[in-house]
């Protein structure tokens, strides 16, 4: 199957977006303009950068406001829930009120590491799919080790109310997987599914349509192959996006297309923000 890196006979990688990435965290601190850079020379014209805790979230809102085509979101992460005073719905829903913020969390159940917080971590899931009601904002999935009670939260939660979702580096099982799709929400594909012991995943992916699929980093973790055991960062998107696109068995365009088009619908006030102009170039690169 052809796999083309663009089909127009351009040295121009195809846009694409990275809808997850932690700008803000420590390893980027020296090079941070470079990365970027180097996000664009791949064809990574936009990235979405994620406050784990309120702490973070100048950071982030630094630097989503001095670079083009950078986004924020903000929430408080399922393994920090213990560690800070509650987050409350007023205050996620003020944290939406900057422009370039566009998604509220990440949010979450983890239960990798223990699971004494799990009351803590559902009563912040809640809260934060309230914000994302109040706000129109799609939320922000994190999950480990969790699939049976987050299958069950956001069913109970959104037949108390909708809200729009992306699960965020999903590794979980299929019927987790299923449970989201039938809910309308969309599913990221991080690096994970490159490594050679992932095959379940790519199974279930190749089964998600492709109107639901969205692409990220999670960077600085879980750099796709051939980068893995490395610091990742927004470029490696188009590595993952490869695979992906060899998993859909569409070519690599395509792909970008795609799934760019999914983050703009998922992400309706990133894509509002996007100049004409810039528009006018994606599509373009998209082919």
């Amino acid at each position: 199957m052809r796999n083309d890196s663009n089909t127009h006979g351009t040295d121009t990688p195809p846009a694409i977006v990275d809808s997850h990435c932690h700008l803000d965290f420590p390893q980027f601190a020296d090079d941070l303009e470079g990365v970027i850079e180097r996000a664009r020379a791949a064809g990574v014209t936009r990235m979405v950068t994620i406050a784990t805790h309120r702490a973070r979230l100048d950071a982030n809102r630094t630097i989503a406001e001095a670079h083009e085509g950078v986004f924020l979101a903000g929430g408080m992460h399922p393994l920090h829930v213990h560690e800070e005073p509650p987050i409350s719905v007023e205050e996620l829903v003020a944290m939406a009120r900057h422009p370039k913020f566009v998604a509220i969390g990440e949010t979450g159940l983890d239960y990798h590491y223990s699971m004494e917080t799990k009351d803590l971590q559902a009563e912040s899931l809640r809260v934060h799919i309230e914000a994302a009601r109040r706000t129109g904002l799609p939320l922000i999935i994190h999950s480990r080790d969790a699939d049976d009670d987050m299958a069950r939260i956001l069913t109970e939660e959104y037949r108390a109310g909708p809200f729009s979702c992306v699960m965020h580096c999903f590794s979980s099982g299929r019927a987790l997987a299923e449970t989201a799709l039938d809910l309308g929400f969309y599913l990221s594909m991080s690096g994970i599914v490159t490594f050679r012991k992932s095959e379940e995943l790519r199974a279930i992916f190749r089964d998600v349509p492709l109107e639901r699929i969205l692409v990220e980093t999670d960077a600085p973790y879980l750099a796709p192959v051939p980068h893995r055991g490395k610091r990742n960062e927004p470029a490696f998107t188009a590595h993952t996006a490869r695979i992906g696109a060899e998993i859909k068995e569409v070519d690599y365009p395509t792909f970008a297309r795609a799934t760019s088009a999914n983050f703009d619908r998922l992400f309706s006030r990133a894509a509002a923000l996007l100049p004409a102009d810039a528009a006018a170039r994606q599509v373009a690169k998209s082919g």
